[in-house]
């Protein structure tokens, strides 16, 4: 026992680490993440405005969740987790990333109220726990299946409307109808089973219009560096053959610190004959396997790309890796590493190639593939930041419109569902005696965040929409009501074809209440202090030279000021 009556002081962290817990540490983070949200809160909807973010890399301008999310750059510990949530709704489902920021936002600022007045956070963590389930088996309830008994064109038309949904919100919002057909048609020529993006290309060239924007059912990519001979080559062939290359095809340049020694000055010549002559057995034996079409991953150099020429072959080095794969899968070419022994099992073929003047920029375009699950759309546009952003759109819609087709059920939009959701928890809460009923009401009032912000987003007076809404649903099959941004009417928005797949919803509401019982359950931040290099501290004095410890720099020169 120590005879002082003092405790020994416990020293369990290392000098200067910061830490907060308790009730005020808790509001704190809520308050991080609902400031984090009202930024966002504006781009919800067809009404939504963008924001320009400017940072080292250039401006960026978007109304897109994930993108705003990703480019703040946020380093709070608790709002960091609605960054994740946003970019893994973005990484699932394609769309939905500010709704699901918003949500769970709002179920952190509804609890607020009953932290402040003593509840203890795990209760209200089991209630909205048991609120997401009830939610997300509702969504499955009301969701209809668009494919059942329906003809492959009433099938796109389906596909075409949430892809117009997808589109209503963003900058290229007027021509939806354009670009969602060409959605669909680029989705439906890759393969049905994977549906994999990664054989969708989007290229971007700056000049024309939207309007001037098309899909190539096939492989397309900019002319990549050529050159003087590339000019005299053939530029358009009818099912030609192509060879894929992973090899260099040019002269290699000795080490500067090469060294040849010989006893013959009549060898030297030999020695440099040998160089020409391993790169001329490479472009023989190319040529001599008829193809048309040399493409390669590394460089083709001026002698190759005179040689080709000469024979009516086309070349081109330096093509990215994921044209390649692309132009693979789509003529049925595989990527030689040699040009030995190459046979017409390795070349490729398409019905037609053809380089294209578009804008500014020279295009090479593979179509009529016979092996073509793969697409190509060129976007056109007058600047950067605008082709940036179409393109991010354009990503959204075609996730939508992958989703629909791997899992062809979709729910009415414009706060449709979520009102439905709010009404059947709401329901449900008034039939459970205890707190539970508060916490669900609290729930269900947070679902309303998404139609109350799509009218505020729309000019339009959100309580006295948000009113009509509950009355709607309230009555016998009101459940496909929501708000019509356009006119401010609360509408049969199924009706309407204001769909989405019903795996957004889904997704959104229960990463949103993950994330919110996340942020609930983190009673304490500990933050540790920056670990700084062990020549940081005090071993240089300011003013004094670097090695002449004050007496100066160099032999003894005094230091300029």
């Amino acid at each position: 026992m120590n005879p002082y009556g003092m405790q020994p002081q416990i020293i369990l962290l290392k000098e200067g680490t910061d830490t907060s817990q308790g009730m005020p540490h808790l509001i704190s983070n809520i308050n991080a993440c609902v400031a984090v949200a009202d930024v966002v809160r504006t781009t919800l909807g067809p009404r939504g405005m963008d924001k320009l973010i400017h940072d080292e890399r250039g401006v960026t301008i978007s109304n897109d969740g994930a993108t705003i999310m990703k480019k703040l750059d946020i380093v709070h510990p608790a709002a960091k987790s609605l960054v994740d949530i946003s970019l893994s709704q973005d990484a699932e489902v394609g769309d939905g990333t500010t709704t699901v920021v918003l949500l769970a936002a709002e179920f952190l600022n509804q609890c607020k109220a009953f932290l402040e007045e003593g509840v203890h956070p795990q209760v209200i963590i089991k209630a909205y726990r048991e609120a997401s389930v009830m939610a997300v088996g509702r969504v499955k309830e009301i969701a209809t299946h668009i494919h059942e008994g329906k003809s492959d064109e009433e099938k796109k038309e389906l596909l075409k409307k949430c892809a117009i949904t997808s589109l209503n919100s963003k900058l290229v919002s007027g021509e939806k109808d354009f670009f969602a057909a060409m959605v669909v048609d680029a989705v439906s020529v890759l393969d049905p089973v994977s549906v994999d993006l990664s054989m969708l290309g989007v290229k971007k060239v700056q000049g024309g219009g939207l309007r001037d924007s098309f899909l190539v059912r096939g492989v397309a990519f900019k002319k990549t560096f050529s050159y003087a001979g590339f000019e005299m080559q053939p530029k358009c062939y009818d099912d030609p053959k192509i060879l894929l290359l992973n090899i260099e095809l040019e002269l290699k340049s000795e080490k500067d610190n090469a060294e040849v020694r010989l006893d013959d000055p009549a060898k030297y010549q030999a020695i440099v004959d040998a160089e020409w002559n391993i790169i001329y057995d490479k472009l023989d034996k190319c040529a001599a396997s008829g193809a048309k079409i040399v493409l390669s991953r590394l460089a083709i150099g001026d002698l190759a790309t005179q040689y080709f020429a000469d024979r009516d072959i086309f070349c081109a080095g330096r093509v990215p890796e994921e044209d390649m794969k692309r132009v693979a899968d789509a003529t049925g070419a595989s990527v030689q590493t040699t040009v030995n022994n190459l046979r017409d099992s390795c070349l490729g073929t398409c019905a037609k190639f053809e380089e294209r003047q578009v804008g500014g920029e020279r295009f090479n375009l593979f179509t009529g593939c016979p092996d073509a699950h793969t697409a190509t759309i060129v976007l056109r546009g007058g600047s950067e930041q605008f082709l940036d952003e179409a393109q991010r759109s354009l990503h959204d819609a075609i996730m939508i419109v992958r989703r629909t087709l791997k899992n062809p059920n979709v729910v009415p939009g414009g706060g449709a569902v979520d009102m439905e959701l709010s009404r059947m928890i709401r329901k449900h809460a008034s039939t459970i005696a205890g707190k539970s009923q508060l916490f669900l009401n609290a729930f269900a009032k947070a679902l309303e965040v998404i139609p109350r912000q799509l009218a505020d987003n729309s000019g339009f007076d959100a309580t006295d929409v948000l009113n009509r809404l509950r009355q709607k649903h309230a009555m016998e099959g009101g459940q496909n009501y929501g708000i019509d941004v356009n006119s401010g009417q609360v509408v049969d928005t199924f009706e309407a074809y204001v769909w989405e797949p019903s795996l957004v919803k889904i997704n959104a509401i229960s990463s949103a209440a993950e994330a919110a019982c996340v942020v609930l359950s983190a009673d304490e931040t500990v933050r540790n202090p920056k670990s700084q290099p062990p020549d940081a501290t005090g071993m240089q004095q300011p003013g004094m030279g670097g090695r002449g410890r004050g007496r100066g720099r160099g032999r003894g020169r005094p230091m300029m000021r």
